[in-house]
């Protein structure tokens, strides 16, 4: 019964892919839902940016092992982004009516800029994509019986489908879809287990020390840890484009600013639901949680559940999964078929840039599938690909919105530097210094020093003028 409904759920996301398909008549309307998104399409799309695997699966492992600093990544890390975005972000962007976050840099630094910072971007995204693949291959294995490569591959076919028809329409109407089904599927199973093991404040109250504590102790090595997980994806998906996409979706500039403070307090409040469900099932049955701790909460609801709370839990499992996998592969999707692709096409039409934008989708997710068969864990997956942008992208973007004299060359450094130090100190720095606070550090330098030391020919040419924060 339980195989059959996730089957007939599975059918009903390509469904309503292939309806949503309809809206599609141009790249923009592919890309960003025609930009007419209301408030509840926006915010259940910005909520369900992250909600996905590493939320359900990942982080609410870390969580049973080492409490509220273990999570500080996700979800606190995410919602800041999205209240940081609400804040300073989403108007000026929203103003400036492009398409992806590489005609910002084209727009301020010329194309070269654009170019590079679409090799950036695109990478960081394989490794949340293959979390996410990884993560419903789990689920079919677990359902199933399958391997978990074979799962892996399932996955991606259906991702692949409904996003491919109808991409941000499709993304958008079923994240509204699947976050109803998320809040209630995880109510339930947060009810059942607390009840089972005796009470919040039961279970709260035997805690050990320090688990619920949200600072870290007064050592320097817990405090760089500290700031450097806020910073993931608090500041490094600011500048990635899932997150841009489905502000600029937004029917308005207000509706753009509010869409991001709802779901980032719809995410700050929501994900704590998978937490205290790890958390009670490990005091409930200990000898699931002996094993992968990823798999706990599957585990526990299918071995001693109801049918109901089955059904109900792996809905809003395969809605978060669903919801992340297709929004992380339109995103760079987008990216390639905007910055790569159609700058070196001599006025394509309509037609064509769709269908570029389809084959670039196709392309995403043949690369994440690969990277998916290749590493199966899912918080590591997720945090490197949020590290990428963080010391990458993060500062040519404030650059470019908020300082006047910020230039591409300041720009190509700020993006070089950043990646090589970062890449540097993972494999030589000491251990009690996260790689990304230095990379973040020299990467401001880099944007810096560009007023400095630049190169003529990535100066000439600029398609742009520097935009201020005056909008805000």
């Amino acid at each position: 019964m339980l195989g059959l409904f996730v089957i007939l759920y599975i059918c009903l996301t390509i469904l309503i892919g292939a309806i949503a398909s309809r809206f599609v008549k141009s790249s923009q309307d592919y890309v960003l839902a025609g930009r007419r998104l209301p408030l509840l399409l926006a915010s259940s799309a910005l909520f369900a940016t992250w909600f996905g695997s590493e939320t359900l699966m990942g982080a609410s492992s870390k969580f049973v092992d080492g409490g509220i600093l273990a999570v500080i990544e996700d979800p606190f890390g995410a919602a800041l982004c999205l209240f940081l975005v609400g804040i300073f972000f989403a108007r000026p962007l929203y103003r400036m009516n492009i398409l992806t976050f590489g005609d910002l840099y084209k727009n301020r630094f010329g194309r070269k800029v654009e170019f590079l910072s679409a090799l950036f971007m695109i990478p960081s995204y394989f490794g949340w994509i293959a979390a996410q693949l990884v993560a419903m291959g789990i689920v079919i294995q677990t359902l199933f019986g399958f391997d978990i490569y074979v799962g892996i591959l399932l996955a991606s076919i259906v991702v692949l489908i409904y996003t491919y028809i109808g991409g941000m329409w499709a993304i958008s109407i079923t994240d509204f879809m699947q976050t109803i089904l998320i809040v209630i599927g995880l109510a339930v199973l947060v009810w059942d287990l607390q009840e089972k093991a005796g009470g919040f404040q039961t279970v709260i109250a035997t805690a050990k020390p320090g688990f619920f504590s949200f600072f870290p102790p007064m050592k320097t090595e817990a405090i760089l840890a500290y700031i450097a997980a806020w910073m993931t994806i608090g500041l490094g998906s600011i500048p990635q484009q899932d997150i841009f996409q489905r502000v600029m979706s937004s029917k308005s500039e207000k509706v753009a600013v509010y869409s991001s403070f709802l779901g980032g307090g719809m995410y700050l409040t929501v994900a704590f639901l998978p937490l205290l469900a790890g958390y009670f099932a490990r005091r409930v049955y200990p000898e699931i949680a002996a094993g992968d701790n990823q798999m706990i909460l599957p585990n526990v609801v299918l071995v001693h559940s109801t049918l109901l709370i089955q059904i109900l839990f792996f809905g809003a499992l395969l809605s978060a999964i669903l919801s992340t996998a297709s929004g992380a592969i339109l995103a760079p999707a987008s990216v390639l078929g905007e910055n790569l692709i159609r700058p070196t096409l001599k006025d394509p039409s309509e037609k064509l840039l769709l269908r570029v934008m389809r084959i670039s989708v196709l392309t995403v997710t043949i690369v994440s599938t690969g990277m998916a068969l290749s590493e199966t864990n899912i918080y590591q997956l997720v945090a490197d690909s949020s590290s990428i942008s963080l010391v990458s992208l993060f500062v040519p973007l404030v650059a470019a919105l908020f300082w006047k004299k910020a230039n591409a060359s300041g720009a190509v450094y700020a993006m070089f530097s950043g990646m090589i130090v970062w890449l540097l100190m993972r494999s030589f720095g000491p251990e009690w210094l996260p790689a990304t606070i230095p990379a973040l550090g020299v990467s401001f330098l880099g944007q810096y020093l560009g007023r400095f030391f630049f190169f003529s020919y990535l100066e000439e040419g600029l398609s742009g003028n520097p935009v201020s924060s005056a909008g805000l």
